[in-house]
C-alpha cells in the first residue's frame, strides 16, 4: 500500500505559537496555567496540556483570583477581556495574529460606518469571539442563501470580513452574492486568508488526483479538518474524518492502492504517524510525501514569554 503525504499538513503558525504560550507559561510561573477553552481543536493536544499542568475552563469565572489566564488561539470576546482585566487576572493572550487581524479589520470598517457582515459558522469559537471583538452589532452569513435574508438596506454601505478557517474557495460564491445585493461594499483582499487553509486545501485537491482513499487526521470539531474532508469527498474519493491511528476502519482502504494523508491545522505530526502504523498493520506500506508548499512563518510569543 502506497501512503502519500499531503504537504503542507497538520500544525500551522498560529497553533503553534499557542501551544508555545501554555507550555513556557508552565514552565515560567508554574503549574496550574489556566486556558479558556480549549486551546485547539484536538484533544491529544489538550491532553498533553493537561498533563504538564494546565486547567482548561470554559469561562473565567472557574479561575482562581490571580491566577495564570491563557485565552485560546481562536479569540475571545471584548467582553471576557474586560472580565479579566476588571478581575485583575494576568492574561497571555494566545489569539492567532491572522484572527487578531480580522478584528481589526473589523474595527476598521466599522469605523468607517459601514455595517459588517461576517463569513463564518455559527456557534464556532472564533466567530463568537470575532463579533464580540468589535463593537458593534454583525450579521453572520454562513450559505450564499443566507445574503437575501439580511435585513440590511441595499443602499447602505457594508463591508464583510471572513473566518480564517475558511478558504478563498469556501467563501467567493458567498462574496459574489454580497456584491450582487450591496451597492457599497468592501472587504479585505484575497491575500488576507488564511495561508494555512488556503495551502492545506490545495494539497487534498492534489492529492485527490492520485489517492483511492483520503484519511484526514483532526478533531470533529476542527473546522479545517472537517473541511478537509469535505473537499476529499468534492473531488469524488472516499474520504474520512479521524482523531488517529485507533479510529482507522480497515474496511476504508483494503484493496486500495494509494492512501491520501492529512491533517488539519490542529493535528500533531504524531497522529499522523500513528495513522501510519495503523495502516501497516492492515499490510505493508511505503510512505512519500508529495511535493508542496513549504511553510516558514513563525509569530512571535507575547513579550513576557520571549526571554
Amino acid at each position: 500500500m502506497r501512503v502519500i503525504l499531503a504537504q503542507p499538513r497538520g500544525f500551522c503558525a498560529g497553533v503553534v505559537r499557542a501551544i508555545d504560550i501554555v507550555e513556557k507559561a508552565l514552565d515560567k510561573y508554574g503549574e496550574p496555567v489556566y486556558v479558556r477553552h480549549e486551546i485547539v481543536h484536538n484533544k491529544h493536544v489538550v491532553q498533553t496540556l493537561k498533563d504538564k499542568g494546565a486547567r482548561f475552563v470554559e469561562e473565567l469565572d472557574e479561575v482562581p483570583n490571580g491566577a495564570v489566564t491563557v485565552f485560546s488561539a481562536h479569540g475571545v470576546p471584548q467582553s471576557v477581556v474586560k472580565t479579566a482585566q476588571d478581575r485583575g487576572l494576568p492574561v497571555l493572550d494566545a489569539t492567532c495574529p491572522l484572527v487578531s487581524k480580522v478584528h481589526n479589520q473589523g474595527k476598521r470598517y466599522v469605523s468607517q460606518g459601514r455595517t459588517l457582515i461576517l463569513i463564518g459558522h455559527a456557534g464556532h469559537p472564533e466567530v463568537e469571539g470575532t463579533m464580540g471583538q468589535v463593537g458593534a452589532p454583525v450579521h453572520l452569513v454562513q450559505s450564499e442563501a443566507d445574503v437575501s435574508t439580511l435585513p440590511i438596506p441595499l443602499d447602505k454601505p457594508v463591508a464583510y470580513i471572513t473566518q480564517t478557517t475558511l478558504s478563498i474557495d469556501d467563501t467567493k460564491g458567498i462574496i459574489v452574492e454580497l456584491k450582487k445585493r450591496f451597492k457599497d461594499i468592501v472587504g479585505p483582499e484575497t491575500s488576507d486568508i488564511c495561508y494555512a487553509t488556503q495551502n492545506r486545501q490545495t494539497s487534498v485537491r492534489e492529492l485527490a488526483k492520485v489517492a483511492d482513499v483520503i484519511l484526514v487526521v483532526g478533531a470533529k470539531n476542527s473546522s479545517n479538518s472537517n473541511r478537509l474532508r469535505e473537499i476529499g469527498i468534492e473531488e469524488g474519493i472516499p474520504s474520512y474524518l479521524i482523531n488517529d491511528g485507533s479510529e482507522l476502519d480497515p474496511e476504508w482502504v483494503r484493496g486500495k492502492k494509494v492512501v491520501g494523508l492529512t491533517a488539519g491545522a490542529s493535528a500533531p505530526e504524531s497522529l499522523v504517524q500513528h495513522v501510519i502504523d495503523a495502516l501497516g498493520e492492515i499490510e505493508p506500506v511505503e510512505v512519500e510525501q508529495m511535493d508542496g508548499k513549504k511553510e516558514h512563518i513563525e509569530f512571535r510569543l507575547p513579550a513576557e514569554l520571549r526571554a
